[in-house]
């Protein structure tokens, strides 16, 4: 049995398994269980496909050619497929290794703003830095390998997240709650002042720390936590990047553990930001906004013709169509409910019938006294009461 089966059959009886424990305790809905293993099915089948990998290596390849301070293994060319990749020949010390403690300080500086590039310019970075990823080469580089799992930042996200974490160096109560708001990190109905004070609290937590004690990584995991009362979904890429922020921030303490991650972001954030910036196709948005500008020019003689038209041969006012989705909401919900009460109803009838069936021995028999037309009676009812249940577990209501 190849990998990519086993990794099937084993995700299959995870999401059955899955959706008969939703079905007994509906409010583990609210973790999303079976997201989170569809996500990880994902992932996995991702990192067993070394064609991916290999473009993946290439990918940062090119992205790192003129940095001195990296090293990544490029990929062989004709030697890899779906199963088996090949790599330059690479090795060194492991980050942990006491021999390279006295390069310690300078290889966490520039791992650091390796990653800074990876996040904010390159808006791809490796997913897993942990310590059996890196090596420390004979020539002092970081050496990055498996490339199986990496992050991807489009434009906009990377600017949100520049905004949260210039709020969070900021110490900005409430200009980190906005910069979470604008990366899905909080949302929904909220009372802002709540939300503000748990942010504040938070903010207040890392003040009366030393700097080499901050973590960026705590401080994201801490606030999303706060949505969860709001019910939100952390986008898989922030998942990604929260996840590979803990690996990076732990190699980091390895190579020098009085490393001030604040004091890095204040000197490098703006000369990494402006890079980012400076990458945007600015051409190109103001391109599509005469474009739209232009459609919108041409489109409006007709609809005005319309209207006048409408005028005319109404000879009233003009006729508007109004969507409410909340209306809309609550006739599917009145639906759903009629229908369930309705199938009830029929579920107790059915019920019923079966008693008075068994009571007074009608039609033939099966397994010696039982009334068959009772027992189909009884099956049928019970099948309906199962949908019942069923629905009423999906919905997670009663």
């Amino acid at each position: 049995m190849t990998p990519k089966t086993q990794i099937d059959l084993d995700m299959r009886a995870l999401q059955w398994f899955a959706r008969l424990a939703i079905m007994a305790i509906p409010r583990l809905r609210h973790y999303q269980p079976l997201r989170i293993i569809s996500e990880i099915r994902g992932n996995l089948a991702r990192e067993i496909d070394f064609r991916r990998e290999a473009q993946n290596v290439k990918r940062f390849v090119a992205a790192f050619a003129e940095w001195p301070t990296l090293k990544i293994p490029d990929v062989v060319e004709d030697l890899f497929c779906e199963t088996v990749i090949v790599q330059e020949r690479s090795g060194g010390l492991r980050i942990e290794d006491p021999a390279a403690r006295p390069d310690g300080p300078r290889l966490a500086r520039n791992f650091v703003e390796a990653y800074l590039h990876q996040i904010f310019v390159l808006g791809v970075f490796h997913g897993d830095p942990h310590p059996g990823n890196l090596f420390i080469t004979k020539d002092r580089r970081i050496c990055f390998h498996d490339f199986g799992l990496i992050g991807f930042l489009d434009r906009a996200t990377r600017r949100k997240l520049a905004a949260f974490t210039s709020a969070f160096i900021h110490q900005d109560a409430d200009w980190l709650l906005d910069a979470s708001i604008d990366l899905g990190v909080l949302g929904g109905e909220m009372d802002r002042g709540v939300f503000r004070r748990g942010l504040a609290e938070i903010l207040a937590d890392y003040a009366g720390l030393p700097l080499k004690d901050w973590s960026l990584a705590e401080a994201f995991l801490r606030i999303t936590r706060l949505g969860r009362a709001q019910n939100v979904l952390v986008p898989l890429d922030l998942l990604i990047l929260m996840r590979t922020l803990f690996l990076a921030e732990h190699a980091v303490r390895i190579l020098d553990p009085e490393f001030q991650l604040l004091e890095t972001l204040q000197a490098k954030g703006p000369e990494v930001l402006n890079a980012a910036m400076e990458q945007a196709n600015w051409m190109g948005t103001f391109d599509r906004l005469k474009l739209d500008m232009l459609t919108a020019t041409q489109d409006l003689p007709p609809m005005l013709r319309s209207w006048v038209r409408q005028l005319m041969e109404e000879g009233g006012g003009l006729s508007l169509s109004l969507h409410v989705r909340e209306l809309k909401d609550l006739n599917e919900h009145i639906d759903r409910s009629s229908n369930r009460l309705a199938l009830g109803l029929v579920t107790l009838g059915l019920y019923v019938a079966g008693s008075l069936l068994m009571q007074h021995s009608i039609g033939p028999r099966i397994f010696g006294d039982f009334p068959l037309l009772a027992a189909f009676a009884y099956l049928i009812a019970l099948w309906f009461t199962i949908r019942l249940v069923r629905a009423i577990a999906q919905s997670g209501k009663l």
